[in-house]
């Protein structure tokens, strides 16, 4: 899906006051990351390290992993492609509402597709197909799935493997990373994300770690020099100050929920739980792209409709939570929704 995601005030001719249709993290990279980035620029003069090895032997260490557990990529969407590359032609379980990427990189590669919904996976539940794509936290859901239940469904099915995606993992406190079981199950393969909570995706850095055997077979289909000298040495500064460059992340949930207590009290919205920064919402009035469109027209706001989502409705849409001050002006903008004629 080249259009339909988050983000894409670049398409609209109306200036955007405050962009809630993306779940990056609204306040910028950390401190000192674009001068170090600004200051390896010679590193563009020459090829960059075929498979980022020294950023992966660093992202090993943070791991406690070994250096042939870690393959960086391009961001998570190169990692989902790749990933169904290396398994093409075979069966694949997504689990839904997803991102759209883990379908369309399948049906690209000729997998026989199949969707489970987030609600019907049970622990014990048997699986038919050689991978399983779960997003942990969910998007655009916001909903996670437990450690405990996890690990019970790796060991109830040894033959799949389960492609973890932890893209969203630093926005939420009520799960933490699964890395800790790729010691116990040679089927896990989890996919993590350098950008969103750094805000840098335009740089495009993600990794995947997994035992040394599936990262070999991934090796064999990667394409050299995928990650670019700038995203790498973005990568270098991150693991190198991990402790200091983490999104606020206690605050950002304390926001959300003031947010979405106060949306939740317009009678002409249904705001849904989550566990994350972002969640979803459906429109009680028109459709979640007509109700888009009117923000933006009107009030300079970007929210994603999310009717694209497998399982969701024309009238779903997902916000992600900013600053106090533009979540108001989100808030004062949808009670004039329910109130005023679109125009």
């Amino acid at each position: 899906m080249l259009h339909g995601h988050g983000d894409d005030g670049y398409r609209h001719s109306h200036p955007i006051v405050a962009d809630f249709s993306t779940n990056v993290w609204y306040g910028g990279e950390p401190a000192g990351l674009k001068e170090y980035v600004f200051s390896q620029w010679a590193a563009v003069n020459r090829y960059p390290e075929v498979l980022a090895e020294s950023l992966a032997a660093q992202i090993a260490a943070h791991h406690s992993l070994a250096p042939t557990q870690v393959l960086v990529s391009s961001g998570t969407t190169e990692s989902i492609y790749l990933i169904a590359q290396t398994w093409a032609g075979q069966r694949s379980t997504v689990l839904s509402p997803a991102f759209a990427e883990y379908e369309d990189a399948c049906r690209q590669h000729g997998h026989q597709l199949q969707f489970l919904a987030w609600e019907e996976l049970q622990p014990d539940i048997p699986l038919s197909s050689e991978l399983l794509f779960v997003c942990n936290p969910n998007n655009p859901t916001g909903s996670v799935l437990g450690p405990e239940v996890l690990a019970a469904l790796l060991a109830a099915n040894p033959r799949t493997v389960f492609v973890l995606d932890e893209a969203f993992i630093e926005f939420t406190t009520s799960i933490s990373t699964a890395v800790h079981l790729l010691d116990q199950f040679d089927n896990l393969l989890i996919m993590r994300s350098s950008t969103k909570a750094y805000a840098i995706p335009g740089l495009r850095l993600g990794y995947i770690l997994a035992s040394a055997a599936l990262i070999k077979q991934l090796t064999q289909h990667k394409a050299p020099w995928a990650v670019n000298a700038l995203a790498a040495a973005a990568g270098r500064f991150l693991f190198e100050n991990y402790a200091q460059v983490q999104p606020p992340i206690t605050q950002l949930l304390a926001d959300k929920a003031a947010l979405s207590a106060q949306l939740s009290a317009n009678p002409g919205l249904e705001i849904l739980p989550s566990h994350t920064h972002y969640f979803l919402g459906v429109t009680r009035r028109g459709t979640a792209a007509e109700l888009k469109r009117w923000l933006l027209i009107h009030h300079g706001l970007l929210i994603r409709d999310a009717a694209n989502f497998r399982g969701l409705t024309p009238a779903h849409f997902r916000i992600g939570t900013r600053s106090p001050a533009d979540n108001q002006l989100l808030v004062n903008a949808l009670q004039e929704w329910t109130t005023a004629s679109p125009a």
